[in-house]
């Protein structure tokens, strides 16, 4: 494989993600961004069934990036990414090691929130047809924990995630080395 090409070559010599590793990048990117934003801003509204309902559709979102993470680890298991452009051993190790904890934490986050659900006694059916099982018995201290560990992990990804687009963007314009191009589809 060859390295990603620097800003100063033409677009056509990046080496980018395929199609679909691009479509599900930018597809959970908008999720678990929104997901987030959602979560924050209904887990003080009071009680009613407004309250109920963005609850509802938090849970569908998570199941669905829980499902999409799934789609998206299974594909990079079987396709190896494009080369990484040239960088500082310790950057490149640093982008590896948020990436690995990224990725664990797009199913953490979702599954602590399931369990959470469970524990509380409110099962999750997705979009409204398709139920869910419990996977942790109703305990309302454990309910509180899990709420806890929930918040807890939603809030590290949301800080990877920030220095995530922060280090893309130094890439690109501080660098100028292509390397985030690899995630956009080429102009035509």
């Amino acid at each position: 494989m060859t390295t990603s090409a620097p800003a100063s070559a033409p677009e056509s010599a990046v080496q980018r993600y395929s199609p679909l590793a691009m479509a599900l990048h930018w597809l959970l990117a908008v999720l678990i961004i929104a997901t987030f934003g959602f979560g924050v801003y209904m887990a003080d509204l009071p009680f009613s069934p407004s309250r109920i309902k963005l609850y509802s559709w938090h849970k569908w979102a998570g199941v669905t990036i829980l499902l999409l993470s799934t789609v998206r680890l299974l594909w990079r298991l079987g396709h190896r990414p494009p080369a990484d452009a040239p960088m500082p051993a310790w950057q490149a190790r640093a982008a590896h090691a948020t990436h690995l904890l990224l990725y664990l934490l797009f199913f953490a986050v979702p599954l602590a929130g399931w369990a959470y659900s469970s524990a509380a006694g409110f099962p999750i059916v997705w979009f409204g047809v398709l139920p869910l099982p419990d996977f942790v018995p109703v305990d309302k201290a454990l309910a509180e924990t899990l709420k806890q560990a929930h918040k807890l992990l939603a809030f590290a990804m949301a800080g990877l995630v920030l220095m995530h687009i922060a280090a893309a963007l130094k890439h690109q314009l501080m660098d100028r080395d292509g390397l985030l191009l690899r995630m956009m589809p080429a102009r035509r």
